[in-house]
This record gives C-alpha cells, structure tokens and sequence, in this order.
C-alpha cells in the first residue's frame, strides 16, 4: 500500500486485519514522516524504539486473531500525559529532565489496546494558551497556509503539537486535552475532528494537571469515526482518579447510524457574536441547513448566561492552576536553579519558579492566587463558582425541553499567524465558544465543515449530552458526511 500515514485509524485497522499491510509498515512510514517535519515543530520527544517494539507486539496479536480496534494504530502522545521512562514536560522548563515512574491511565488504556507511541506532541506549557506560541519547545506550525503566503499560522493550543501532527499525516491520531476548548479549537484551526468527553468519562490520573474541576482528555483524529474508535479505548472507570465516573463504556462506533431524524438541534442566540465575521456566520447557517435537511428539528434556543462565561473562566482555571502548580518548587522533582551564597529556601522556591515557568504560567498562577486570597475569594472565586452553577443550569434547562444537541461555531476565526495575536485578553477570546462546555462538564466535538476566502479550515461545535457521547458523534458523524470536508494541507515542510 502507498501512502500508509495518510489512513484513518478504521482503514489501518481493516488494512491490517486483511494482510493488506502490518503496523510495522505503518509505524516506520509515520517514524519517516516525523523525521522530515521538524518544520512543524509537532514532535518534541521521539521514541522510534518503543514504537517499532509495540508495533512489533501488535502484529502478533493482529495474527492471532485477537486484536482490539486500536491495535497497531500509530499515535502522538500529548506532552502532558505522563509515560514511564519518557520525558513528560508539559512542555515546562520546570519539568526539564523529569521521566516518570508511572504511566498515565488513558496511555495504559491505549497501550494495552495495542496502541503505538511515535513520540511526544508539543503544546503550550501546562496547558495555557490559545495558539501553542508558550512552549518551551518553541512554537508548533499549522501545516495550512493562506493562500500563496509563507506565514507560519498557529494550529491552535493548547493540544497544537496534536493538531499539527495529525493534519500533516505525521500519525494516524493523537491524544489531547482541554480544559477550555484545548482539543476543539486546533482541530478547528488544522482541519480534523476534535472530540471533548463529559466530565469524568476518561481518567484524569496521570495527566499533569491545569484546572482539575474542567481537564479532560479526549481524541483528535482525522474523522468522526476514528474519534469512536479512539474514545473506546481512551473511556473507562478508573478507581485512582475520584472524577471518573463508574458507568459502562457504549460501542461508540456502532452508534454511527447516520439517522438524527426526529432530533432537536438546539440554535443558542447568545453565540451570535458582535463583529462575528459572515464566513462563520455562513458556515453556521450551512451547518444548520445540512442537520434540518437530515432529519433533524431546528430549535432557537437561550444560553441567557453564556456572556459570563469567560470572565467566569479565567478566574476559576487560574485559581486551580495556581494550586496544582504550588508542587513545582525545585524540590522533589524537575528544575532547581542555583542558589547564591546564603540562599535559603524561600529564594529556592523564587528562583526556581522564575526561572522554570514562562511568561503566561506566571501570569495565570499571579491571577489565581490574587483570587484566592484572603480579600477577594468572595469577590471574585466564589462568584465566578455561582455563574458557572447557572451556566450549567441554562444547558440543563435547554435539554429538559427536549433539545439533543446543540450547533455553534468552533472558533470566532481561523487560525492566525503566530506572533499576531499576542495582547493575552485577545488571546483569550479565542475559547468564546468552547468554555461553556468545559464549565458545564458537557460533551463538545469539532467537525470541519468548510474552507475561508483564504483556503483556512473552519469547524463547527456540537455539544451534547452529559454521558451521551454516543448520540453526539452520530449527529457529527450526519454534519460530516453532509460536510463533505476532504481538503488537506498542501505540503511545504
């Protein structure tokens, strides 16, 4: 076969079952493609060795005749998922050096599925940012350009290392995690399918922590159906993580049916932003046409808090970043700066900080401990606790009358030129329709659904649900076909 790197995971895997090739042909093709794009900046840390051991493994088992969906599938791994005896920086200066002892539960998952890890995927540090231009590694590149010019465009963050790698056909998947819209807003930006879990259906345990009330892992893939194929094996509960849920874990795939016919399709009017530009306008109301001309019922429906909502955020994220990040002090594990002549360890815990985290860490740990303090917990961390309680109540609200799912827009815009959108509020801006999600706990999934006037990818979000992902990627699984997005990047790297 040709062009093994450009299959999905459902082609791999039907590919390998019937002798058409093996996961070692597979893995050595993405290992070759990964070594000619460092241009992308999408791996940071490469383990050939592990991935052609596991492959090795898989191929074996698919021989057997008993392989899970999964086996001898090739992923990127996001940085922020910890892998025994690989470093898992979270792409922080102060984890330099750290390799873990333990492997993270959603790997674990994967691995015993069979699963193969290329590598590490870049990210922005501990999960902060909108465009992965806050790496220690340095930036990730969206493979996309626009039009003729040579501008290096973000491909999203946090989860853009992902993005990237898997719009590049660098690996057939990739892990992600968002905490405000970390795996939608690059899949919207590259052009593949990002899917967010409710909170709880996949374990935590073992991802480096951002803001554990609204962290979540979840698939980036090159279609709907792969985003099935990968959350079976990413889902499940976990007794070490206290957020996982102990519910059974539905054939995602199977539930690809293709029929919302009789669904409601809710139309939130908050979502209609001022100065929205008319491409995503269009590409709205083409998304809405395409669900009615399935089958579906389209309903207006009212979010009447959603305008709270990232105010609500960025009080409440940082206030847990600076909390979970309190362990990073040079101590036990990670960087420690050198220390001058009669330094004690109030200067240890200073210099090691200043030195190991990056301009936007410190910014959100500053803003989260100001909240949390002493004067102003009432006034700022309590009251954003109480909007996002109503933010929920408004989607609780929407599905008791009836409503299965909901369409917005992914992303206010398409992916901008890295170092063009540095003013952090602007920045920030960019998670406007995707935080709502995550302070809710609801299921969210970005489908490309069409191009800009530039040649950009554009997404749109459904959001589903709570526990219903299954439902939710059949109602995606509809807009994609209806879609019928099958552009790709052209290569430059």
């Amino acid at each position: 076969m040709t062009d093994l790197t450009k299959l999905t995971i459902a082609e791999a895997r039907d590919a390998m079952r019937s002798g058409d090739t093996t996961s070692a042909e597979i893995t050595n093709a993405c290992l070759s493609a990964i070594e000619s794009a460092g241009a992308l900046g999408a791996f940071v840390h490469h383990t050939p060795e592990i991935a052609k051991a596991q492959a090795k493994a898989a191929d074996v088992r698919i021989k057997a005749g008993d392989a899970p969906a999964m086996c001898g599938i090739p992923l990127g791994i996001k940085d922020l998922f910890c892998t025994k005896g690989v470093p898992s920086q979270a792409a922080s200066g102060i984890l330099e050096g750290f390799r873990p002892e333990y492997e993270s539960t959603v790997t674990t998952q994967l691995f015993d599925a069979g699963a193969v890890m290329l590598g590490k995927l870049n990210m922005d540090e501990f999960a902060m940012g909108s465009s992965n231009e806050t790496s220690v590694y340095g930036n990730a590149v969206n493979p996309w350009r626009r039009g003729n010019e040579e501008t290096a465009l973000t491909p999203g963050g946090s989860s853009g290392g992902s993005a990237s790698a898997v719009a590049s056909d660098l690996c057939l998947a990739a892990t992600g995690t968002d905490t405000g819209g970390s795996i939608r807003q690059p899949a919207a930006f590259v052009g593949i399918t990002g899917l967010k879990p409710t909170y709880g259906r996949v374990s935590r345990w073992g991802i480096v922590a951002f803001a554990s009330s609204l962290d979540q892992a979840g698939p980036m893939t090159k279609d709907v159906r792969d985003s099935a194929i990968m959350l079976q094996a990413m889902c499940g509960h976990d007794s070490k993580d206290s957020t996982s849920a102990d519910l059974a874990v539905p054939d995602f795939e199977a539930a690809l049916t293709g029929d919302i016919k009789g669904k409601t399709i809710g139309i939130p009017k908050e979502y209609r932003m001022d100065g929205m530009p008319e491409e995503i306008e269009k590409l709205w109301a083409d998304g809405t046409s395409m669900l009615k001309d399935a089958g579906a019922k389209i309903v207006d429906i009212t979010l009447p808090h959603t305008k709270y909502a990232l105010p609500a955020y960025y009080v409440i994220a940082p206030a847990e970043a600076s909390s979970n990040l309190a362990r990073y002090d040079g101590v036990r594990f990670g960087h420690r700066a050198k220390l001058a002549q009669g330094d004690g360890i109030t200067e240890m815990y200073e210099k090691t900080r200043a030195e190991g985290f990056g301009p936007e860490v410190q910014r959100r740990v500053m803003i989260g401990t100001y909240v949390l303090s002493a004067g102003f917990y009432d006034a700022y961390y309590n009251r954003a606790r109480r909007v996002r309680a109503l933010i929920k109540r408004d989607f609780d609200q929407v599905f008791a009358d009836g409503v299965d799912a909901i369409l917005t827009p992914a992303t206010p815009s398409a992916a901008f030129g890295l170092g063009e959108n540095m003013d952090p509020i602007q920045m920030y801006l960019n998670d406007v329709f995707t935080v709502t999600v995550n302070l809710a706990g609801l299921p969210g999934i970005s489908v490309p659904a069409g191009l800009d006037s530039q040649g950009l990818p554009l997404g749109l979000q459904l959001i589903g649900r709570p526990w219903e992902e299954a439902e939710l990627l059949n109602t995606a699984y509809v807009l994609e076909q209806a879609a019928g997005f099958v552009a790709k990047p052209t290569k430059w790297w």
